[in-house]
């Protein structure tokens, strides 16, 4: 993933490395392209059903007999931040082809009421029975992106940086993981494969959840892993120390007080990167701005984004 554009104080601290931001472009296409088929099987063979349906197809336009071409456009019934328009040239084809798509405003943008994302023309076969999914897929990843930005705005005026976290809809990981960046904010994790992530689970399948113990499966994992950050999560002060002894490049705050929060930030002092996380809320962020922390990483940006109101609106 891209760690292009980071901030000043990102440099600054040397924590560049922990930053990524997926862009559109990273994104695998048969990816693409396999979201598209399936949202295509959804609609007009069944998918998922046990027993498909024995006639496929729209047969709603297959029974009003459209033929020819039209035109429409992608409108914002509410203001938001525009994302995942890159998915409607593959939904158009798996649909049917023969339709393109003009894009009006850039993922990342913020358009107000009643703004004109874009416009499809082509097919009015295609068209119609594309409809739902790019909506659904815009819908869905403008949700995100909105949700993000102001979690952003609600941070700024500190050097705390937003995260998201891998608590995804099952299947579409990139994608969310791509409206977050188009929002603002940056990209925790993307895997299992890309960070040593020592949890408090793995901590207790180890017998390690202290002491001494926490500093060797540390270590272990530093040693095992060279090529990787090793990031520990500690759910109380008392872990802070032994992760420190074993040089960990992270610490993982999990549900600390604000109170605890910054007493274990005087604890690591600059000797490890710092992550808060739980429970964080577009309510209480501003309470961490002027913490001192690096990171700030929340569930909320995917798991709370409501589905922002676009409409396809017929021309011709």
């Amino acid at each position: 993933m891209n760690t292009a554009s980071e901030p000043p104080s990102t440099a600054e601290h040397g924590l560049a490395a922990f930053l990524q931001r997926l862009q559109w472009g990273e994104i695998d296409q048969g990816y693409l392209s396999d979201l598209a088929l399936r949202s295509k099987q959804e609609d007009l063979e069944g998918l998922g059903l046990r027993s498909p349906p024995s006639r496929l197809g729209d047969r709603t336009s297959e029974a009003l007999g459209l033929t020819g071409e039209g035109e429409a456009a992608l409108v914002a019934r509410e203001s938001l931040v525009v994302c995942g328009q890159g998915m409607i040239p593959y939904l158009l084809e798996q649909f049917g082809g023969k339709a393109v798509c003009d894009i009006h405003h850039l993922d990342g943008d913020w358009v107000e009421r009643g703004s004109i994302l874009g416009k499809i023309r082509g097919s009015r076969v295609t068209l119609l029975a594309a409809e739902r999914s790019v909506l659904n897929f815009i819908q869905r990843l403008s949700g995100i992106a909105t949700i993000t930005k102001k979690f952003v705005d609600a941070l700024a005026g500190g050097e705390t940086i937003l995260l998201d976290t891998r608590k995804t809809t099952p299947g579409l990981r990139a994608l969310e993981k791509y409206a977050v960046a188009s929002g603002g904010g940056w990209n925790h994790r993307y895997g299992l494969f890309d960070r040593i992530m020592i949890k408090d689970n793995h901590l207790a399948a180890c017998g390690a959840l202290e002491g001494q113990g926490l500093t060797e499966t540390a270590l272990k994992a530093k040693s095992s892993a060279p090529d990787l950050l090793v990031q520990v999560e500690v759910d109380r002060l008392e872990q802070i120390k032994p992760a420190l002894k074993a040089k960990a490049d992270a610490l993982l705050l999990d549900n600390f007080s604000l109170d605890d929060l910054r007493k274990a930030l005087v604890v690591i002092g600059t000797v490890a990167i710092t992550e808060a996380s739980g429970g964080i809320s577009l309510e209480s962020i501003p309470c961490y701005a002027d913490l001192g922390l690096d990171f700030l990483s929340t569930s909320a940006l995917v798991g709370h984004a409501a589905w922002r109101d676009v409409g396809l609106d017929w021309l011709s």
